[in-house]
């Protein structure tokens, strides 16, 4: 199977509603699927931080990102994001490119849809000459050990391999590292409303 990455466009706005139709089906709010107004917005605003990836010619999943100025100031995912629209923060000279979303249609989940949307956007770092790449990590497991531990101790733990995170765990394997943990970043009963800023730098600028 091969994963191709390519940008999307307002054409393909029927087929990224079908994936976040399937990947967050009833009772997620419809509201919060993407709107047609919010992919012209993404179009316009920052094209090379649109990706589509598309398996034998049907578009698997998706990703958004936009560019920042990264000073580690703690923020929300609404605030980062414009709410969904990019256009208020999108900083065409920002140093770090920040993804605000990953959906990959559940039948092609564990097949590298995501690896290969996440390694799209570190090529995007590199071509660009940015910084380091960016992410507000969900972390869905943190629930369970929540009455045992904090946050910070949870990343801790998961990062050490003693324990495993859906989400998280996936990022440490593209290369991403905790930077931070976010309070209140999104609305998410099974991360308790936190998530962890990741980062992958870009291995250029190291050298």
């Amino acid at each position: 199977m091969t994963v191709q990455i390519r940008p999307y466009t307002l054409e393909d706005f029927a087929g990224l509603l079908e994936v976040q139709r399937e990947a967050f089906p009833p009772p997620f709010p419809e509201e919060l699927w993407w709107q047609r107004e919010q992919i012209a917005a993404h179009v316009n605003t920052f094209p090379q931080g649109t990706m589509l990836a598309v398996v034998d010619g049907v578009i698997a999943g998706s990703a958004t990102s936009l560019l920042i100025k990264h000073d580690g100031k703690p923020h929300t995912w609404a605030e980062v994001s414009d709410n969904g629209w990019i256009a208020g923060r999108h900083q065409p000279d920002g140093d770090s490119l920040y993804g605000i979303d990953v959906c990959v249609r559940p039948s092609f989940r564990g097949k590298g849809v995501a690896k290969a949307l996440y390694q799209a956007r570190q090529q995007l770092v590199v071509e660009l000459g940015l910084k380091r790449f960016l992410a507000g990590c969900r972390i869905p497991n943190f629930h369970e050990h929540a009455d045992k531990m904090s946050a910070e101790q949870y990343v801790e733990r998961v990062v050490s391999g003693e324990l495993s995170d859906l989400v998280l765990s996936f990022m440490l394997k593209q290369g991403l590292r905790p930077l931070q943990v976010l309070d209140d970043y999104l609305e998410d009963a099974e991360s308790l409303h936190k998530a962890v800023l990741v980062e992958w730098p870009n291995p250029d600028l190291i050298r």
